[in-house]
């Protein structure tokens, strides 16, 4: 009903059909036939054409305050296309675990704002599993974790790599046996750890201490326990599970056992001297920390920005 809108909308503007057939760069008599194509299509004429100059039937005046609504609703739909474009509007929902939502997000979101202001984020934390299920079902753009996610769900971004260490409280006895193999917090934000030369601790000097690990399903725990039985059979006394990283981290600088912590959190730890750092030699003491999405949705301007600069 609305075809040739256009042109009719060209007439009631000039209020004659010559005027209009010359902005529109086409004939009049091919003008005029587009527009009464249109009125057939309509059923009852637009325009009273008895009159010199033309004027608008009853009908024709409710036709074009209906095509200016459909080309208000055009026009800002072009606006908001542009501005997407130019990244004015917008928004983006990033998922995180505690982890990375205090440490890791915060400097890249900071750079984004303030290259694009007007995106608006939403940061949603919560636990890996929590998380999986968001991205899943479309309520998160992204997400942010150090596990191994489906490849034929989902597509990865590499963002850095992180290694494992131990962290043994400072006035364990066991850090004596092994003291040539201790790190300090400065070691490991200078990447010491990292170089080759730098030896792995033997686990099993460690076997009568208390561990404070993250709870069964947890990637850290997987693969503490798997660097564990790589050691030798060595089966950690279990004083505490946790949900968090962090809290193991915090738990062990208050004295209540040995955690496995990635370094990605390490660096960001104050140095009160509390801990002493081993490096862990395996290949489960290494891992992939990706920012996800899931595969076949439609990557927004916005999505695809934040993972440049990332």
């Amino acid at each position: 009903m609305f075809q040739g809108m256009n042109y009719v909308y060209e007439v009631y503007k000039e209020m004659s059909f010559s005027r209009a057939a010359k902005n529109l760069y086409i004939s009049q008599p091919s003008l005029s036939a587009a527009v009464k194509k249109a009125e057939t299509q309509i059923g009852f004429p637009v325009f009273d054409r008895s009159s010199n100059p033309i004027r608008l039937t009853e009908l024709g005046r409710e036709y074009i305050r209906s095509i200016e609504s459909i080309m208000e609703v055009e026009q800002g739909f072009e606006n908001y296309v542009r501005d997407m474009q130019e990244l004015k509007s917008g928004r983006i929902a990033i998922g995180a675990t505690n982890l990375f939502a205090s440490y890791v997000l915060p400097p890249l979101l900071s750079r984004f704002t303030e290259s694009f202001p007007m995106i608006h984020v939403d940061l949603v934390e919560g636990p890996t599993a929590e998380l999986g299920e968001k991205l899943f079902s479309g309520a998160l753009d992204l997400m942010i974790d150090n596990q191994t996610m489906d490849a034929s769900v989902y597509e990865e971004t590499f963002f850095c790599e992180e290694h494992l260490l131990l962290v043994v409280p400072r006035h364990f006895g066991s850090n004596e046996k092994v003291k040539e193999y201790a790190l300090a917090i400065s070691d490991v934000k200078a990447d010491r750890h990292l170089d080759s030369a730098v030896p792995s601790v033997p686990l099993e000097v460690f076997r009568g201490d208390p561990f404070l690990l993250l709870k069964g399903g947890n990637d850290t725990r997987i693969r503490a326990e798997k660097i564990c039985r790589d050691s030798g059979h060595f089966f950690p006394k279990v004083r505490l599970e946790l949900a968090q990283q962090i809290t193991a981290y915090n738990l062990s600088r208050y004295g209540m056992g040995i955690s496995f912590n990635g370094d990605v959190l390490i660096r960001h730890m104050p140095d009160d001297g509390s801990l002493v750092f081993y490096k862990l030699g395996y290949p489960d003491a290494v891992r992939n920390v990706n920012f996800f999405c899931k595969r076949n949705r439609y990557m927004t301007r916005v999505v695809s920005e934040f993972l440049r600069l990332v």
